[in-house]
């Protein structure tokens, strides 16, 4: 700034000397004016360092184009069920004494859960103890008598209609011996049914009767119900469109690898494997169940639990692979915006062919090696200038 104000101090004396001459005056006056203030812009632009723009060329950032493999997954909305459920009922009669489990607690299977009063049973079987040893005796001394008439029957001693009758009173005897045997076996089985123990392995949930209450074999909601959750499953449905590319890998063998997300699908819960397909289609949806099965070691998957379901159906060997932001949509198919080396972009066609979480497989192969416009591509057209603000680094291994 100082250097300005002396040139300004300089010409501003030369301009004053000049003006005294009579022929130079007029055309000084003037000329002294214009080449001033092309001075002053030209110091000034000069001072500041400012240039104006070189190019209008378009800031994107790029990301290339190359070969990779390619997982071909079916998506679906998919419930948790357990592997199986069963609700507890008690089958006997009687009062709930004890339980012996807390809310929610894993399980094994033969458990002691809860207990049931046995005292009426017991009373049952002393009962029934001492009438099969009252007809046990009976039996016995029968067996005698009729020994000793078929001796006498010999001897002509007895008749034999009497004879007989001794026969049928044995056989008699035999009949309530066997009675009394099931009415003691059958209070036996009431005696364990006091105990009510885990038939499976599982998570036992609430309990639908507290210690206290009566209980009985005509009961609907049961006492409690155990789920098995370590392994679950996930039915989830397919289009029938579906159905025969999952059906060539299940017929031969092949184990089709299944995943459960949540419902943003941005968090993987569990990996599984497809367990079974249904044996038909359901007509009003065109679409058939799949069963898969899931270890859940973690505890992730919840009975009744709404997931997203990714069922891997096969692997697209050197795919054509990009960024699925690069793919852009025109009225008449997908496009992308490929890098020339003159630094600007071209419009290129794809045709995608499957997709899988960030990246897209494409038909075109010519396009490997290539850049395409990443970010930034809603303010391109054919031909324009771009100039890149940081490349993507390159995929490497499997997308």
């Amino acid at each position: 700034m100082e250097k300005l104000q002396i040139i300004k101090a300089r010409l501003k004396a030369s301009y004053a000397k000049a003006a005294q001459h009579p022929h130079f005056r007029k055309i000084a006056f003037g000329l002294g004016f214009v080449v001033l203030l092309l001075l002053l812009l030209g110091l000034s632009g000069q001072l500041s360092g400012k240039k104006p723009p070189v190019t209008n060329a378009v800031p994107v950032l790029l990301a290339p184009v190359q070969t990779s493999e390619m997982p071909i997954y079916l998506s679906a909305l998919g419930s948790v069920i357990p592997t199986d459920t069963v609700t507890v009922i008690s089958q006997i009669n009687g009062q709930l004494l004890k339980v012996y489990f807390n809310e929610g607690q894993l399980v094994k299977e033969g458990e002691l859960l809860a207990e049931i009063d046995s005292l009426p049973y017991q009373a049952q079987l002393t009962q029934y103890e001492g009438q099969l040893a009252r007809d046990t005796a009976l039996l016995a001394n029968a067996g005698i008598d009729l020994k000793r008439y078929q001796t006498l029957y010999k001897q002509d001693s007895v008749s034999e209609q009497t004879l007989e009758t001794q026969k049928w009173l044995v056989k008699q005897y035999e009949g309530d011996v066997k009675i009394d045997q099931g009415l003691l076996e059958g209070v036996q089985v009431s005696l364990k049914y006091c105990r009510i123990t885990s038939p499976i392995n599982g998570r036992i949930g609430l309990r639908f009767v507290d210690p206290g209450n009566f209980v009985q074999t005509s009961g609907i909601t049961g006492l409690f119900v155990i789920n098995t959750i370590q392994p679950i499953t996930v039915v989830f449905s397919i289009p029938e469109d579906n159905l025969p590319a999952v059906m060539e890998k299940v017929i031969h063998g092949n184990v089709l690898k299944t995943e459960a997300y949540d419902r943003t699908q941005n968090k993987l819960l569990d990996s599984g494997v497809l367990l079974t397909v249904d044996n038909q289609i359901d007509p009003t949806t065109g679409t058939v169940k799949l069963k898969a099965n899931f270890s859940n070691e973690n505890n992730t998957l919840f009975p009744n639990q709404f997931v997203n379901v990714k069922l891997l159906v096969d692997t697209l060997k050197c795919a054509t692979v990009l960024p699925t932001a690069a793919i852009q949509h025109g009225e008449k198919s997908a496009f992308v915006y490929v890098l020339n080396k003159d630094q600007t972009v071209s419009v290129k066609p794809v045709t995608v062919i499957a997709t899988y979480v960030d990246n897209a497989a494409i038909a075109e192969k010519t396009l490997v090696g290539q850049l395409v416009v990443l970010e930034g591509a809603d303010k391109l057209t054919e031909g324009a200038s771009v100039i890149s603000t940081e490349q993507n680094k390159p995929v490497t291994g499997k997308v």
